[in-house]
């Protein structure tokens, strides 16, 4: 198989933000509805733009709530971020043997670099595609059709790696090769129900599926 390019989700992908983000919107349902959710009910909300999942909960409120959402997010970035095991040895391996590597991500792009950097990944990739920089969202083609501009690259020789619904139905609305990740929060078999062309124990399966 002949793949020179390698496009990421970051949350839950690359870097462990599950905590974060469930404290997150715990702290902003509470505040804004009262009702203090339990993780279970989060977990839906975790993949999707922000701005799509406040709507669902309360479209008269939504643009607070995602200023409360990305304040405590923020603030309190740092001290739970941490990427998975095996994550930066292999993503320094890939660069080092000259893939190509992106970042497609819901985030915003400024709040996507600052986990990449925090963990020491965002020397190793060449472009991120944060949800500010494009008019549609995964699963929609977009996200994955402009990191491949930005790479000069195309899909057929492009596997895009994610842990959620929309990652893997983007890259096969891309036209890319996909792999899920088995530590997703949602699961192994949800992921496993797309039908990705790989599905990846740890990050550094990777490296044999691309070396062929």
């Amino acid at each position: 198989m002949d793949i020179n390019t390698i496009l990421f989700d970051l949350d839950g992908t690359l870097i462990d933000t599950n905590a974060l983000i469930i404290a997150s919107f715990t702290h902003t349902l509470e505040k804004h509805t009262g009702v203090l959710y339990k993780e279970e009910d989060i977990l839906p909300f975790i993949g999707p733009p922000l701005i799509e999942t406040l709507t669902k909960v309360d479209p008269t409120q939504a643009n607070e709530m995602m200023a409360t959402y990305r304040e405590h997010n923020l603030s309190n970035h740092d001290a739970y971020v941490k990427p998975y095991p095996t994550v930066v040895e292999t993503i320094k391996t890939l660069s080092d043997e000259g893939y190509h590597l992106g970042i497609v991500t819901t985030k915003i792009t400024e709040t996507a670099k600052r986990g990449l950097e925090l963990t020491g990944l965002l020397p190793y990739f060449d472009v991120v595609v944060g949800l500010d920089e494009v008019e549609h969202a995964k699963p929609h083609p977009e996200p994955i059709n402009k990191a491949l501009d930005g790479l000069n690259q195309t899909p057929v020789s492009t596997i895009m790696v994610g842990d959620n619904y929309h990652d893997i139905e983007a890259g096969q609305n891309a036209g890319t090769k996909t792999a899920g990740v088995a530590w997703s929060i949602k699961g192994e078999e949800t992921l496993a129900n797309l039908k990705p062309d790989y599905m990846l124990k740890e990050m550094s399966d990777l490296l044999a599926i691309v070396r062929g």
